[in-house]
């Protein structure tokens, strides 16, 4: 990482009760990157993102967010911060200008017609820009969400799971105007779900549970996991996984359509078993390049789930 970092954090931690939400996570982004956060619901990733932006005060770390103290100065990072929710967050009894306009009030912004008018043409929202925002379909709400956090020009966008729950039309011209705000030297972070999504960002931190699992540049994270993996396809995989799961040095069976993907970390001994089911002639094997996903379903499996029933609502989403 050459670029200077945007986001500089170490040992961030947070409570709720008597459950570690976030655990002593360490975080730097680079200047311009698209960092992803991918980990499943309850993992913490919601909880940091909410302190990187000053919406949370952690209970321990510290370290720097657009240079300033994210225990210090956390009115500072919020004012150049442009914040999507996983929720839609805007008026729906107001039209798409108001509520941009609203916005704009909101961050008492010189040339705020100027702004607005400029936001509009942006998403592609100016023919709209009457409509009210509670008629609006899924990727029109996002596109709505997203001038919205780019009104006050933000140096940085953080993105919770911005594309859940809408069409892959939509999730595709969404990371096309995230690509071009990159590019432009805007630094996104960003949470998703969506492997395909997840191999657009330059850099990806898996979490679970309120700890950072590995993280790095998104084409290095396999080869980090150590996976070796073999595609198989041919009749009855349904008994062929349930044989697989059985065999020396396969630590991993997953489901991809009308293929298994098996995986492990021991290649000598996977290599084995692999040759001496492929001598039995009735699948077709293939080695192949271990992707993020397979990388993701490893980590997972091994990662520990230290959420109880009681977890208050929505704290580690």
């Amino acid at each position: 990482m050459t670029a200077p970092a945007v986001i500089a954090i170490t040992g961030l931690t947070k409570t709720f009760g008597d459950k570690r939400v976030v655990d002593d996570f360490d975080i730097t982004v680079p200047k311009g990157a698209i960092y992803g956060f991918l980990g499943p619901n309850g993992s913490g990733k919601t909880t940091t993102i909410r302190m990187l932006c000053g919406l949370l005060t952690p209970d321990a770390g510290q370290g720097t967010c657009l240079g300033f103290d994210i225990l210090r100065e956390p009115d500072k990072i919020k004012e150049q911060v442009g914040y999507m929710t996983q929720k839609f967050s805007l008026y729906e009894d107001l039209s798409i200008r108001e509520n941009l306009d609203f916005v704009a009030r909101m961050y008492r912004l010189n040339r705020r017609k100027q702004r607005v008018d400029a936001a509009l043409n942006d998403l592609g929202l100016a023919d709209r820009q009457k409509q009210l925002a509670g008629t609006l379909s899924g990727g029109w709400k996002q596109r709505l969400a997203l001038a919205a956090c780019l009104l006050h020009e933000p140096k940085l966008l953080l993105l919770d799971e911005p594309t859940a729950g809408v069409d892959p039309k939509a999730r595709r011209d969404f990371w096309d105007e995230i690509r071009r705000l990159s590019a432009a030297g805007v630094t996104v972070l960003v949470s998703t779900h969506y492997m395909d999504e997840a191999v657009q960002c330059d850099f990806i931190a898996y979490i679970a549970y309120g700890k950072r699992l590995i993280d790095g540049p998104s084409a290095t994270i396999p080869e980090q996991v150590g996976l070796v993996t073999w595609r198989v396809e041919g009749p009855d995989l349904a008994a062929l996984e349930q044989r697989l799961k059985q065999e020396p040095g396969v630590e991993q069976v997953a489901r991809f359509g009308a293929v298994l993907h098996i995986s492990g970390t021991d290649k000598q001994a996977l290599d084995a078993t692999v040759a001496r089911l492929q001598a039995e002639g009735t699948h077709r094997w293939t080695l192949q390049v271990a992707g993020l996903e397979e990388a993701f379903i490893y980590l997972m499996a091994g990662a520990r789930d230290n959420f109880a029933r009681d977890t208050p609502q929505g704290a580690a989403a």
